[in-house]
């Protein structure tokens, strides 16, 4: 069977998926803040709230979502965030899928796979080179997944990140970045040039 296959119909009744608009503000933040519960992560506070809103329905977003609204049911359940990078080497966009979650409820019917395959519509509409996304090393769930479906985790590339505060840190200080301490070679080899 395919992995990403179309849900059945009865499950295609049960839920629908639309891209989010600023009136979908309060569930989206309520899913958000689920994800960071699931993650045993901080959610956003207050003011990251206020720039995550206005960051993804203002005058220039910079990411956009979509949700999953389950029959009968006024808020989401479910939402991808996406946002395009883009590949120098295939000169082409890339599709990352920053957040999926779905409510532990509302899992094993056909709605975090509808969602993907949403996602994956969208980099093969914008005629993107690939889509990449990351997952937490302990949710061997997500992975197994993800494996199944034909997605190969990469192991020659390593995610760095700064954070904020080292980001204001490197931007106001007048110092140039300090380099890295060279590696000795071994006593009795030739230095390389």
């Amino acid at each position: 069977m395919d992995i990403l296959a179309a849900p059945t119909s009865s499950e295609r009744q049960r839920f629908s998926l639309r891209r989010a608009t600023r009136a979908d503000a309060s569930g989206l933040m309520r899913l958000i803040i689920a994800l960071a519960q699931f993650e045993k992560l901080p959610p956003p506070d207050a003011s990251a709230q206020t720039r995550l809103l206005e960051d993804g329905f203002g005058a220039k977003p910079r990411f956009e979502t979509w949700l999953a609204f389950w029959e009968g049911q006024p808020e989401p359940i479910s939402y991808a965030i996406v946002l395009e990078t883009y590949s120098s080497f295939l000169a082409r966009p890339t599709l990352y899928l920053e957040d999926l979650f779905v409510l532990p409820e509302f899992r094993r019917h056909g709605v975090g796979t509808a969602l993907l395959r949403q996602c994956i519509r969208l980099a093969d509409e914008r005629g993107c080179g690939r889509m990449e996304w990351t997952a937490l090393d302990w949710n061997t769930n997500a992975q197994a997944f993800y494996e199944r479906l034909g997605a190969r985790r990469l192991s020659e590339w390593y995610w760095y990140r700064l954070d904020r505060a080292t980001i204001e840190k490197i931007a106001s200080s007048p110092a140039p970045l300090s380099r890295p301490t060279p590696v000795q070679p071994p006593m009795g080899t030739d230095e390389l040039s």
